[in-house]
């Protein structure tokens, strides 16, 4: 099993020393990735209408495809996912052009994580259809597949149109792996038929069960099995108990996950320095093979 860390984006520095800093450590303790979360605006609680939203304008997110660009120039082993891009709201050739890239610049050490979103005020910026996401984002990994794969492709669907074009550099994997987060029934049903892997944001394996039941017998309708899609869970700092933290490891292990990232957001640490003792805290404490 994989470990790794989620990027606290939210509390951490939008420094590029302290960013730097952050994957040369990473790199360092042996943890195999970097997960980072995805928001391209913020809307304002005091909108018309209001706002319930678990992020705001005020709340940081740097972009991860340019993160993980400066991350793999400081750390040449450590590998990046997504978790998640928002897939429907951008458009589909650049986040091939920009998948495809940043693979080439990491040296294949790339998962691409999409998803569908929540964020209705992202997409209405965007420009693209909130109740459509979920068709769009079929189609949008069926369209980066090829372009992932193949130096030309012509493709005409419902929201896509390629007329005989292509991505130049190819990525190094071919195809990149395309995972999927999200935890409705119609996701579990998109992973077993077009995902490489599932990240689910269940905190324990057990409140996890069911979705994994569920995700077994629709992939058993598409003639695959859990050995063919990959599992990534998010294991949560809470109050730095590592007892509590190796238990956990080791029941999503006995769960079947490949990869489990350690999240140390929203625990009340206000400095960088208490992210990074967090982290150094883990590795110390258990065997970190990536």
């Amino acid at each position: 099993m994989h470990i790794g860390l989620v990027y606290p984006q939210t509390e951490y520095p939008a420094d590029p020393a302290a960013i730097r800093d952050y994957a040369q450590a990473a790199e360092s303790l042996g943890y195999s990735h970097v997960l980072a979360y995805d928001h391209i605006l913020g809307a304002n609680p005091d909108r018309p209408g209001g706002w319930s939203g678990p992020y705001t304008y005020q709340t940081p997110f740097i972009e991860p495809f340019l993160l993980f660009s400066y991350m793999a120039a400081a750390a040449h082993r450590l590998g990046f996912i997504s978790g998640v891009i928002i897939l429907p709201q951008r458009e589909t050739t650049l986040v091939a052009k920009q998948a495809a890239v940043l693979d080439v610049l990491c040296g294949g050490r790339f998962r691409l994580g999409v998803g569908t979103g929540w964020n209705e005020v992202e997409y209405i910026a965007a420009g693209y259809d909130f109740h459509t996401r979920g068709r769009r984002q079929e189609e949008q990994i069926e369209v980066l597949r090829l372009l992932f794969t193949q130096e030309l492709v012509t493709f005409k669907g419902r929201f896509h149109d390629i007329p005989d074009a292509g991505l130049n550099p190819l990525p190094v994997q071919r195809p990149i792996p395309i995972w999927l987060g999200g935890h409705a029934d119609a996701v579990l049903r998109r992973v077993a038929r077009l995902g490489d892997g599932w990240l689910p944001m269940f905190r324990t394996p057990a409140a996890a069960a069911g979705h994994l039941d569920t995700l077994d017998r629709y992939l058993a309708e598409h003639g695959r099995t859990r050995a063919d899609v990959g599992i990534e869970a998010r294991l949560h700092w809470g109050d730095g108990d590592l007892d509590a933290l190796g238990r956990a490891l080791e029941e999503w292990r006995a769960a079947g996950a490949t990869h489990v990232s350690l999240n140390t957001m929203g625990v009340g640490f206000k400095t960088a320095d208490e992210h990074l003792m967090a982290i150094h805290r883990i590795a110390n404490a258990f065997m970190i093979d990536g």
